[in-house]
């Protein structure tokens, strides 16, 4: 039996971001039967307090998982994780800055997803960004095993710190358990919307996803947009939202947690925008291409790699405008590679097999 403790998410049920995803993949049907997980989650942000989810343990604590307090929140959890484990999983390098300490007391594998380049976020000031390099250059030196979800992003640990990463991406087939034939003629109706004819994007409205520069494209288009995220959370958000929410073509929308609808808004796209500049393999990307619709990403290695090239890509409003009134956009290739290489059942075995012996 591997007893494997998980750092660094808000925890699970999933309700939050791509870790929290990927956490909820690997535990439960996807696991290995001779593997334990053990999780640890924010007594502050999750809603539900269970003991135990999909087989894992659940321990909790009273720290937020986010922003700054996931240095100390994911440092607490690295000390609460000394003894009783074979392996530490930690996902992100907020608190890798304790890591020597564990490597000191603890006989413990340290594997280290390292996430896709926190410090080079824009929402981070720069002392943020400084403590999370140093944090990122602490998690590749004391780690036993550094995962990079991306090509570009192993590339870059190679090239910075002259040291191999694991490559591991995210699996995405988790939407297609949402399906909903009976429903999604009603889903559509309800929100005004026909098969086909609309542009979908669901993301965090932050400017590295460029939020602004697809408002701004298809302001300049005919083309139906529905843009979904949370408008609300910073300035940025509510400048653009208080903008473009009278454009005759743009419908701005809250968040939405009910699978049933995302998975008929995304069947029934015409398009699927990504704007996503910042990372490595993004979630919402390998979701997406699960349903086979033609995907415009923004022009950065990340999003190439992610989508063997085989995606439409644009740098800026004028050239995504330009791949709009492009007629026939296929993407039935994203289907087959996402087929192929971002199933659950494959991401988890690629983890549980760097676990092996100390």
């Amino acid at each position: 039996m591997k007893r494997v403790a998980i750092i660094g998410t808000q925890g699970v049920p999933a309700a939050y971001g791509g870790f929290e995803t990927l956490v909820e993949n690997i535990i439960g049907e996807n696991c290995a039967p001779d593997v334990h997980y053990t999780v640890f989650c924010s007594g502050k942000d999750c809603k539900q307090r269970l003991d135990t989810y999909k087989g894992a343990r659940l321990e909790y604590v009273p720290l937020h998982a986010n922003g700054m307090q996931s240095i100390p929140y994911d440092m607490l959890s690295m000390c609460r994780s000394l003894r009783g484990y074979d392996v530490l999983l930690v996902l992100g390098v907020s608190g890798c800055m304790f890591l020597p300490v564990v490597r000191l007391l603890s006989r413990a594998k340290v594997i280290v997803n390292i996430d896709g380049l926190e410090h080079k976020r824009k929402k981070w000031g720069t002392f943020a960004r400084r403590v999370l390099r140093l944090s990122e250059a602490v998690a590749v030196r004391f780690a036993h095993v550094i995962v990079a979800d991306n090509k570009g992003i192993q590339d870059y640990v190679t090239g910075t710190y002259g040291k191999q990463a694991e490559l591991i991406a995210y699996g995405g087939d988790h939407v297609l358990l949402h399906e909903t034939k009976e429903h999604e003629q009603a889903i559509l109706d309800r929100y005004g919307l026909s098969s086909q004819e609309y542009a979908m994007s669901v993301c965090r409205i932050e400017p590295e996803n460029n939020c602004h520069v697809i408002l701004e494209a298809f302001a300049r288009t005919d083309k139906k947009l529905i843009f979904i995220g949370n408008w609300e959370k910073g300035e940025y958000g509510k400048e653009l939202k208080e903008k473009y929410a009278n454009s005759p073509n743009i419908r701005i929308l809250d968040p939405i947690y009910d699978l049933d609808i995302l998975y008929a808004f995304r069947k029934h796209a015409g398009w699927y925008m990504h704007g996503h500049s910042a990372g490595g393999t993004n979630p919402s990307l390998v979701e997406a291409m699960f349903f086979g619709r033609p995907i415009l990403c923004y022009d950065v290695v990340y999003n190439r790699e992610t989508t063997f090239g085989q995606a439409y890509y644009w740098k800026d409003a004028a050239s995504l405008v330009r791949l709009l009134s492009q007629p026939n956009l296929d993407g039935s290739a994203m289907t087959r590679l996402a087929r192929q290489h971002y199933t659950w059942k494959v991401i988890a075995g690629q983890y549980e097999r760097l676990y092996g012996d100390n």
